[in-house]
Parts: C-alpha cells; sequence; structure tokens
C-alpha cells in the first residue's frame, strides 16, 4: 500500500489514516477467535475460560498439559495418521489431475471450454452438505462408503478446482512458442513437459496443491458422511470430541492446525511472488 501523497489535502489525509483503522478493527474482528483460542490451550486447568492465575500471568497457570495429552492418545494419533494419508493421496492425486485439466482447458481448440471448467468448479459452488450426502449415496451403493478409498477419492474431488484455477492462472502467461520450439528441435511430448512447461507452470501447481491439502485436512462434512471410525481424520475426531467430552486438547489440536496453516500460507505467499517474478510482473 502506497504512502500518502505529499500534496495530499486535510480530506484525503483523514480518509487515509481512517482508511488504515478500519482494516485493523476488521482484521482483529476476524482473528480474534484465534487469539483467544491459543492462550487458552496453555491452560493449566480443564477450562474453556481464563482462571484469575491466567490473566495475571503466574506461571504456574500454563501448562503443556493437553499438547502431551495428544501424544498420549491414540484417537488423536490415529486421528492425525489418517489425516496425513488421506490428505497427502488426495493432494497427490488432486494436483495431477487438476494440471492435466488445466492444460486442456488452456488449449484455444478446446471444445466446449466454458462447460467443462463449471463442471470442474463446480464442488466450490454446490453446498458442501449436498455434495456429502451425493457422494455418501453413491459410495455405499458401491461399497466405497466408510474406506480409505471413498474418503480420498472424495476429497481429491474438493481439491480438485483449486489447483485447476492456480494453474489456469499460471498459463495465462505462458509463452507457448517455446512448446513450439521444443518440438520444432525434436523433443518428445512428455520431454517438452517435464522440462519446459512444468517447471514455468510449477509455482501454480505446487500453490494448488497446498489448497488442496488444506482442503483436505480441515474437511469434516464429507468425512461425517463417509468416514468410519477407522477412517477418522482430526476434524472428524474434534467433532466427536465436542459432541462427547469437553477437552481442551481439542483447543491444542485447534492451535497446530492454526500453524500448519500459517506455513503453508507462508509457502504459497512466496511461491505467488516467484510466479509474479517468472512472468515478469514484478521487479527480481
Amino acid at each position: 500500500m502506497s504512502a500518502i501523497p505529499s500534496y495530499a489535502g486535510p480530506l484525503e489525509r483523514f480518509w487515509y489514516y481512517a482508511f488504515r483503522f478500519l482494516c485493523g478493527v476488521i482484521f482483529l474482528f476476524l482473528i480474534s477467535p484465534i487469539i483467544v483460542m491459543i492462550p487458552l490451550s496453555f491452560n493449566a486447568e480443564p477450562y474453556f475460560t481464563f482462571t484469575p492465575e491466567m490473566l495475571a500471568l503466574k506461571s504456574e497457570a500454563f501448562s503443556l498439559r493437553w499438547y502431551q495429552d495428544i501424544l498420549d492418545n491414540d484417537q488423536w494419533l490415529h486421528s492425525m495418521k489418517n489425516s496425513f494419508i488421506v490428505g497427502i493421496a488426495a493432494t497427490f492425486l488432486a494436483t495431477s489431475l487438476g494440471t492435466i485439466a488445466a492444460l486442456g482447458l488452456s488449449r484455444s481448440e478446446m471444445p466446449y471450454r466454458t462447460l467443462i471448467m463449471g463442471v470442474l468448479l463446480s464442488p466450490m459452488i454446490v453446498p458442501l452438505i449436498i455434495t456429502a450426502a451425493g457422494l455418501f449415496f453413491f459410495y455405499s451403493s458401491i461399497n466405497l462408503a466408510q474406506t480409505y478409498t471413498g474418503l480420498i477419492l472424495a476429497h481429491t474431488a474438493l481439491g480438485t478446482p483449486f489447483v485447476v484455477i492456480t494453474v489456469t492462472a499460471t498459463l495465462s502467461g505462458f509463452d507457448r512458442n517455446l512448446i513450439r520450439a521444443a518440438s520444432s528441435l525434436g523433443s518428445s511430448p512428455q520431454r517438452t513437459f517435464f522440462k519446459v512447461i512444468l517447471p514455468l507452470i510449477s509455482p501454480g501447481v505446487i500453490s494448488g496443491g497446498l489448497f488442496a491439502f488444506v482442503t483436505s485436512f480441515d474437511e469434516v462434512v464429507v468425512a461425517l458422511f463417509l468416514a468410519g471410525f477407522e477412517q477418522r481424520t482430526v476434524p472428524r475426531q474434534m467433532w466427536a470430541g465436542i459432541r462427547e467430552q469437553i477437552s481442551p486438547t481439542i483447543l491444542a489440536v485447534a492451535t497446530i492446525l492454526v500453524l500448519i496453516s500459517v506455513m503453508l500460507l507462508a509457502a504459497m505467499e512466496i511461491l505467488r511472488r516467484r510466479s509474479e517474478r517468472l512472468r515478469g510482473l514484478s521487479p527480481s
């Protein structure tokens, strides 16, 4: 955001600072639940409220017992293992399928591009509860409900639109003369893809993959319909924990998820800036 120009009048200066104050208030409003949740995860007592000792910042009021409880609880460890297995597998499939789809849709001779793009992006538009119910009835008829395969395929369908969007955006600045040059030099289509196309669109591919992983890792509605006890993911376990027992361990798990999300967002921002440099949109 640019600094206020020296020739700005009093009204412009007032709006300059008022706009930043308003943005700060909105930002604080949005992240306030996270700000409250993180210190409560270090509460030494099994309460969801700040104790007088915590407000007085006494060291004995804070503890890592709820983080230790995650490591000592087989259900939480099993849920985390499932989340990573399902998330990594769904991310690999969504990234592969979404990249292929984006490459095909970027070709001018592709028929019905708008219709196909709308179908691919429909999981982002259709209410998730409808998608989950439809997947449940369909997977039940082919014995894929309450299986790892069914859950991975469902999360793949939810993550693929993000890959299509990010790779399509990257391809908008792609110079197709590079493909013609590689072909004229005798390169096969496979070698052209891995040596020319993929390195240039890799920021979009990786960004889409990160979006797909976050979508799978945080998803709970489809997991409620399709996951059995053995396929419980972290959000599914958090949902069960809230309904069956109120434990601050849930706050510790939520804090870990927030940290993972922040790290992934930072990685995506780095990739976005790298993509802009490769496309010549910003100085290196």
